[in-house]
């Protein structure tokens, strides 16, 4: 009797289909058939299927003559050119009508078949749109199966979200009030190994409709093993098939859940009875998965680019903190708690020859000596990070619970400089559902009995108790020590060659931060071009549907338009950091009466008064003086907007070597509490969130007015906003 890890079963040439589907396969290059399901006599009025082999189609034209036009069967070979690309069409056999699929894998052509369920009717949700304005990551995951619970209507739906190891956890679910809730619970990484993984990367919509129901067998004279990775019918391993009857399911649909090209996660659904979901809502639960996953991914980008932001700045801010001391030690014991804080330490030790200066939690000095000698001994890397070093190296080094987790720095090994962050025990468990523990079972398949790890019997909550670790350091907290470093060996007494070469590795350092912005207007740019025209496709779908369905798809194609502008906003902020500037005397008059004219026609208000008054020349570069014009003139006419009398002053004047211009606005005005944030980017007012926007224009005019040598500031109140622009006089200028 063989024993077969989970891993290394064959899952994906089973031999067998699932009963609701027919499957025929066709040799790419003769064109003859070479296999097809036993099942195939029920859809066509054969006695003996066995005639089909070694025949073409075109052979059996009073059979398939009505399955495929001549169209299809003359381009038969180009509608599968390439692998893997279904082309999908509804046909009548008879009087029953089919969904069928045709796609090439390797070197055969699959042609698959679904009868159209009698009841099936469209389930269009009217809350899809909502996907691009949530801004919270588990609200994303909330709406998308609130979503599809309107479409596949199955008991339980689960977004279940795969950790580094392999291992599982839902993060998300919607059940019917019967059921027990699997929220929080872990799953380990066998329930679903690492085949099934792969072929869920493939194959992104898989159902099993009954797991009672017996297989259908695939016949062939020539194909030993044929690959049915991409056939939706393909049925499941036995052993899947004994885990979903272990829970108490009789029925299971998933959709990949793909983020940055990897499988992120799985939507996946159980029902206790068996029930089949027709192919149309497979597809549209597939498309509203992908709508989830794509703002998903957006949401993260926005926040990675604000973190990196705010890091940016606090490093700088440290570095000038730094300057201010004559020696390295010096500053960092100076600034200790704030290196601290940065990777969310609960201590800090800085060790320099002798001397330890601690902040926070932290163990003895004694036993900080022990730890230090342990990193010379044990670690050549530069910087050491683990959240395990209790539970590792607890009794060798007399360690207590603030050494849970612990991340080493070598900042000079020859002086024996060191700084060492700590983080407190962190007493955890796991919830898994039922006992992780591996048991061996006995399976036969394909007439062979095998041992296998068997599917645990009980999903009862399983608490697994965690000691000796800390919080895990997440890849913020890493990029922030490495920030650290960087202020370090920047502002080090170094040789001016060392010095020299830190400044090219920050240069590219800040050069891959502003590179997050290209990613969000340019990397972007394809998934949401492919959700627009899905969007658009199904649209045009929907000839027999209400108009407030057509409405409510049409947001959709609405917020895809808001994504690309705010894209198109990020790659101006970043424009106008790195762009090459040529400052001149520039004359303003005709550039503010363009825009303001513009803008009354955009924001539809052609009520509002605009009074300019004088506009002296200015010392600007042309390009980035119409977006800092742009930005702030349309800001006054849009919040002014839903006065009953908007009115907007827009005036200028000589101040010596400056010229200043004041734009103000009897508008919505801004809360003293908010002026701290005013100039960062994607901030957005409370009171401001009935105007459309992204939070990223007065980003753009801060640092366009630093770049050319001016000022922008403003004055607010319940009345309105006078917004400060302040530029160098070019009348001073010429005369230097």
């Amino acid at each position: 009797m063989n024993f077969v890890e989970c891993h290394e079963e064959p899952i994906h040439i089973p031999g067998y289909i699932q009963s609701f589907g027919y499957l025929i396969g066709i040799d790419a290059v003769s064109h003859t058939i070479t296999f097809f399901s036993e099942n195939i006599t029920d859809v066509f009025n054969v006695e003996n299927s066995e005639i089909f082999f070694g025949k073409k189609l075109t052979d059996f034209p009073e059979l398939f003559q009505t399955v495929m036009t001549s169209d299809i069967f003359e381009s038969l070979e180009n509608l599968t050119r390439r692998d893997n690309e279904t082309y999908f069409d509804k046909i009548f056999i008879g009087d029953k009508e089919y969904h069928f699929s045709i796609f090439k894998n390797q070197n055969q052509i699959f042609l698959e078949f679904e009868a159209l369920l009698k009841n099936h009717e469209k389930r269009i949700t009217n809350k899809y749109d909502n996907f691009y304005i949530i801004d919270n990551d588990q609200e994303i995951w909330d709406q998308l199966l609130s979503t599809l619970f309107n479409i596949i209507n199955y008991d339980r739906i689960m977004v279940y979200k795969f950790m580094e190891d392999g291992s599982g956890k839902v993060i998300a679910e919607k059940i019917n009030d019967n059921l027990e809730s699997y929220l929080g619970l872990h799953y380990p990484e066998s329930d679903i190994p690492r085949q099934a993984r792969d072929l869920y990367k493939k194959k992104r919509k898989r159902i099993f409709s009954n797991v009672h129901a017996e297989p259908v067998k695939l016949v062939s004279k020539t194909v030993d093993s044929i690959d049915l990775t991409f056939v939706s019918s393909r049925v499941m391993s036995p052993i899947h098939g004994q885990y979903i009857k272990n829970s108490g399911a009789s029925s299971s649909f998933s959709v990949s859940i793909i983020i940055d090209d990897k499988l992120w996660g799985l939507v996946t659904c159980q029902n206790s009875e068996p029930k089949h979901i027709d192919l149309e809502d497979r597809v549209q639960a597939g498309i509203f998965t992908v709508l989830a996953s794509n703002a998903y991914s957006s949401f993260k980008s926005k926040k990675e680019l604000e973190y990196r932001l705010d890091l940016n700045l606090k490093a700088s801010q440290l570095k000038s903190e730094f300057l201010k001391h004559n020696t390295l030690f010096e500053s960092l014991v100076e600034n200790k708690s704030e290196i601290r804080n940065l990777p969310e330490a609960d201590g800090l030790a800085v060790v320099s020859e002798n001397y330890v200066v601690t902040d926070g939690a932290t163990p003895t000095r004694e036993v900080i000596h022990k730890i230090v000698d342990w990193a010379y001994r044990n670690t050549e890397e530069t910087i050491f990070m683990s959240r395990s070093f209790l539970k590792d190296f607890g009794n060798e080094l007399d360690l207590d619970e603030t050494v849970g987790g612990i991340v080493i720095y070598f900042v000079e090994k020859s002086k024996n400089e060191l700084l060492i962050w700590f983080r407190k025990e962190f007493d955890d468990h796991i919830n898994w559902a039922g006992n992780p523990e591996k048991k061996i079972g006995v399976f036969s398949q394909n007439g062979e009995e095998r041992n296998i790890i068997s599917p645990r019997t009980s999903f009862e909550v399983f608490k697994e108790e965690i000691k000796g670790n800390s919080r895990r350091w997440s890849s913020r907290n890493e990029i922030s020590v490495q920030s650290i470093r960087d202020v370090i060996l920047e502002t080090s007494h170094r040789q001016y060659v060392t010095i020299k070469r830190l400044n090219e590795q920050l240069k590219k350092v800040n050069e891959e931060l502003d590179s997050f912005s290209y990613t969000i207007s340019h990397d972007l740019g394809t998934p949401l071009t492919v959700m627009k025209l899905n969007a658009q496709m199904l649209l045009k779908s929907l000839s027999d549907t209400s108009d407030k369905n057509k409405r409510q798809i049409s947001s959709i194609i609405d917020e895809i338009d808001n994504m690309a502008e705010m894209m198109h906003d990020v790659l101006q902020l970043s424009r106008a950091k790195h762009s090459e500037i040529e400052l001149e005397d520039l004359e303003t008059q005709r550039t503010i009466e363009k825009i303001t004219e513009n803008a009354k026609m955009t924001f539809d208000t052609p009520k509002s008064v605009v009074v300019i008054k004088d506009c002296p020349n200015v010392m600007a570069d042309k390009t980035l003086l119409h977006q800092v014009f742009l930005n702030i003139i349309n800001n006054a006419i849009k919040y002014s907007s839903k006065q009953d009398q908007p009115e907007i002053l827009i005036e200028g004047m000589e101040d010596g070597e400056q010229v200043i211009y004041k734009i103000t606005d009897n508008g919505i005005g801004i809360p003293e509490s908010e002026k701290h944030r005013m100039f960062k980017i994607f901030n957005r007012m409370d009171n401001a969130r009935k105007f459309k926007g992204n939070g990223i224009g007065l980003s753009i005019v801060h640092r366009i007015m630093n770049r050319i040598g001016g000022n922008v500031d403003y004055e607010s109140s319940v009345n309105g906003t006078c917004f400060i622009l302040t530029f160098q006089n070019p009348k001073f200028v010429k005369q230097l």
